[in-house]
């Protein structure tokens, strides 16, 4: 018995146009979008509306012509024309929400429409096998399919009206006028340029999306920036009472004579902890230091410091005024670097911002309370913003701040255009303070 030949592999064009021609009719079959008004999401009224109006339009004018011209002038009995006329144009009303779902309705009944027409007693001489009305209704159907469609079934659907057109001209060419090619060049357009602007309509739905996740990314990283540079700077103001208790440990047992053994070891345990914390808060710092914060080793700067920065905004071109009422040594250290942090971001938005502005900078103490105001005027009328938009840092850091000190944050424009910070440090802190504390609203600052 002789060997059966093998298969021949098809041809991988053969392969392609067949995985091709697949996907072309899965599209047709199944609509890219759930079934929804077209521009159901518009803000405008009007615009909601719109797809609505047309389709009733259309489909009162089309349908009363459609049957009186195939009745009367292709010869068509009455309840055929009326038929036809009703599946020719009322589909149009269910393109508005299911556009792919009425191609499939008009583009059947306009088959059988040709094919109907075809045996009529008066179609010689009028336009077969598409008539007016029916170019007309595919027209306005295809606006409604190509703003909804995706691409590979507006092609289909181009494709197929192309080959039914064709398979007219090729059966009955003695009763074609190339209505056929004009709907197919009409259809074409309207589906290029109606999914052009589909298209366009959804790169920018995703581009504000995506600037919607990159803003929020960036808020996050400059939340997490501004957390890591305060942590930072506290590390010295920790550092240095962790170095007190070492020290004060270290040295109790020369210090205090008759110290028992016990007490003496309870010491030496004490300075053993210090050390060990200062260690691993160096190891923490070292993660949390960027490659650019070696100007961070210099001492931190406090309320001390205010009237400095004070005088170096005036040099700037900004006229402040400074009322620095705290009494030595009653500030912790953190509140005192939080105090100047906070007086330091607020006159440097001013400088950017509203440059040449009056100002008025106060910190002062209630005895319980540290209370720091930054009051800023609108800029002058010559000057113009040095930044037009800002990073974001400056009232983030803030924020983090007031609630690293268990305090509050008051922060907005001013009715004549300046701008206000006001923030209230507790000079004790509680135990519930931290920077996990809830925001409160802060208590009126003076």
């Amino acid at each position: 018995m002789p060997p059966t030949p093998a298969t021949s592999p098809q041809p991988p064009l053969w392969r392609s146009a067949r995985t091709q021609l697949r996907l072309l009719v899965a599209a047709v079959r199944t609509p890219s979008h759930a079934a929804a008004p077209l521009f159901a999401t518009s803000e405008r009224a009007l615009v909601r509306y719109a797809p609505f109006v047309v389709a009733f339009v259309a489909v009162a004018i089309l349908l009363p012509t459609s049957v009186t011209v195939v009745a009367r002038g292709y010869g068509l009995s009455g309840p055929a024309a009326g038929a036809l006329g009703v599946a020719q144009t009322a589909p149009l009303l269910l393109a508005v929400t299911r556009p792919l779902q009425a191609w499939w309705i008009v583009f059947t009944a306009d088959v059988l429409g040709g094919i109907a027409l075809a045996g009529a007693s008066d179609v010689a001489g009028h336009s077969w096998p598409w008539t007016p009305m029916v170019i007309i209704g595919y027209v306005i159907l295809m606006v409604f399919l190509g703003l909804r469609e995706s691409r590979r079934a507006l092609i289909a659907v181009w494709l197929a009206t192309g080959l039914a057109g064709t398979l007219f001209e090729v059966v009955r060419s003695d009763l074609s006028d190339g209505s056929w090619l004009l709907m197919l060049v009409l259809s074409g357009v309207v589906l290029v340029v109606t999914g052009a602007l589909r298209e366009r309509g959804d790169a920018q739905r995703r581009l504000a999306a995506q600037e919607t996740i990159s803003e929020a990314e960036r808020a996050q990283r400059t939340l997490l920036e501004e957390r890591t540079r305060i942590a930072r700077e506290l590390h010295d103001v920790v550092a240095h009472h962790m170095s007190v208790i070492t020290v004060q440990a270290d040295s109790a047992p020369y210090r205090i004579t008759g110290l028992p053994d016990e007490a003496r070891e309870e010491f030496t345990a004490i300075a053993a902890s210090a050390r060990e914390s200062l260690t691993e808060m160096r190891r923490l710092l070292a993660v949390l230091r960027s490659e650019g914060a070696d100007g961070e080793l210099a001492p931190q700067p406090g309320v001390a410091r205010v009237q400095q920065l004070v005088e170096a905004t005036v040099r700037a071109g900004v006229p402040v005024e400074l009322s620095l009422s705290v009494p030595a040594g009653s500030v912790p250290q953190a509140v005192d670097l939080s105090a100047y942090r906070i007086v330091q971001e607020a006159l440097s938005n001013v400088v950017r911002h509203a440059p040449g502005a009056a100002t008025r900078a106060s910190v002062v103490s209630d005895g319980t309370d540290l209370i720091v105001v930054v009051v800023n005027g609108p800029a002058e009328a010559a000057a113009s913003p040095l930044e037009s938009a800002g990073t974001g840092h400056g009232l983030v850091g803030m924020r983090e701040r007031v609630r690293l000190t268990g305090g509050t944050l008051d922060t907005g424009p001013l009715p004549d255009g300046g701008f206000r910070v006001a923030a209230r440090l507790p000079l004790a802190s509680s135990a519930s303070d931290g920077p996990d504390a809830p925001d409160v609203p802060a208590a009126p600052v003076p």
